[in-house]
């Protein structure tokens, strides 16, 4: 007797099925951001990193990721009087399957709020699909993202290509030592690594410039105002800082001739080039007192073509030669090395995931490079040479300044992309490591 056909079990799940269950549940990305935001990780100081791990161990665990805090020992970072306080807290979640790994890097540290917002920085504010608050584009909306990605995965019970390791990091906003650089240092990094420090647009990234920041402390003597005549020169901080700054401002645009070779973003009018900036200037109480400091904050964009040592050699000797008469010191407070040409075998599978999420066209893609700075210069020394790039950054997100905003729409086209990269079924073709496999 012949037995009848038993019935089919349940299809298995498919990469239209995660698209669908990002789609069906986006508004939790929404109230992911937002409690993101209400946590203050700007840097400086950088005092809410904790904080924003225990918040991050939470999220990551309906996916069932297993996390391990890692803080960068306060030897590394400290600088005496410098702007960084608090641990230096980073959070590694991930999962454990035997399958490659795939790092899915942010940092967690976002600038201080600038003066001009009309809303609460640390509050989600939302109009329509536009979502305002301070990091919400860098880089809080991706981690946004990449939750609604893993949640859909588990949810419906999508086959991954790769096994979601997501670093969480610190003071990529101009510290001393980036988390992701310590990270690197100890061995801890596995696999290839996704960047979300990036653009929300067909880019392939082709590197980025350098950063160092230099605290320069200028010093008088505090005394009532009316003694400051009877002194004479020196006494009053902030007119003994007056020949730096003026020393400063005509250094800056001999940096600003020195061109790289790095390319330009699509649209720029010229090449790349170095940049100096006063960022900051703090000294004086009240009318009635002489003050006794000042400080200026310099930070400095430098080309990969430039050698690091001798553009901060160039800043201090021009300070020292124009204030050889007052007593000063500088500080290195921040440095990010340039990321020379990141790419590698995995990117054009990602461009594959970037335009499944994004809808780009392939002929849509461009290689550029930025003045904008990434600690992935750090990684790179280590050895790892290749990293992917994304983000939530378009040209008029207002990242850095008031009213810093992303869209929802964003966030679910980046949670696709993600998504797709990590799916088993997605292009294998170009995966190195199931094409290595075969």
């Amino acid at each position: 007797m012949i037995s009848p056909p038993s019935p089919a079990g349940p299809a298995a799940p498919t990469l239209a099925d995660g698209f669908a269950e990002i789609e069906r549940t986006a508004e939790t990305a929404v109230d992911d951001l937002a409690r993101m935001i209400a946590v203050d990780t700007s840097f400086p100081p950088g005092a809410g990193y904790g904080a924003f791990a225990e918040l991050m161990e939470s999220a990551v665990a309906t996916p069932g990721l297993e996390c391990r805090r890692v803080d960068v020992p306060e030897a590394l970072w400290r600088v005496d009087g410098g702007p960084a306080h608090g641990a230096r807290t980073n959070l590694i979640a991930r999962r454990r399957s035997g399958k490659p790994a795939l790092g899915l890097y942010f940092h967690v540290d976002t600038v201080p709020a600038s003066p001009g917002w009309t809303t609460d920085p640390l509050r989600l504010t939302r109009e329509g699909d536009r979502l305002t608050g301070l990091g919400a584009a860098d880089m809080k909306g991706t981690i946004a993202a990449v939750l609604l990605a893993l949640r859909a995965a588990d949810k419906t019970g999508l086959a991954l290509g790769y096994d979601p390791m997501l670093l969480l990091c610190t003071d990529e906003e101009g510290g001393l030592y980036p988390g992701i650089r310590y990270l690197a240092e100890q061995g801890l990094l596995e696999g290839h690594i996704l960047n979300f420090n990036g653009t929300a647009t067909p880019r392939i990234w082709a590197g980025s410039f350098g950063l160092f920041t230099l605290l320069v402390r200028v010093h008088g003597r505090t005394v009532h105002a009316s003694e400051a005549a009877r002194l004479g020169a020196g006494a009053n901080a902030i007119e003994a800082a007056l020949p730096i700054l003026n020393a400063l401002a005509a250094l800056k645009p001999e940096i600003a001739t020195r061109s790289s070779a790095l390319p330009a973003p699509p649209g720029a009018t010229g090449p790349l080039a170095a940049q100096l900036d006063i960022s900051a200037a703090h000294g004086g109480q009240c009318g009635g007192q002489i003050p006794s400091q000042f400080e200026i904050l310099i930070c400095r964009r430098y080309a990969p073509e430039e050698d690091f040592l001798s553009a901060r050699r160039e800043i201090e000797d021009t300070i020292r030669k124009a204030a050889s008469h007052t007593t000063f010191e500088i500080d290195l407070t921040g440095h990010l090395m340039p990321t020379s040409d990141p790419t590698g075998p995995h990117w054009p599978r990602w461009q594959e995931a970037l335009s499944a999420g994004f809808g780009y066209a392939p002929d849509e893609f461009a290689k550029w490079g930025a003045a904008s700075c990434s600690d992935f210069g750090w990684v790179q020394a280590t050895g790892m040479q290749e990293i992917l790039l994304s983000g939530l950054g378009r040209p008029d997100s207002r990242i850095h300044a008031p009213g810093e905003f992303t869209t929802l729409t964003d966030i679910v086209a980046l949670a696709k992309s993600v998504l797709a990269y990590l799916s088993a079924e997605f292009r294998p073709d170009l995966s190195p490591e199931a094409t290595a496999i075969r």
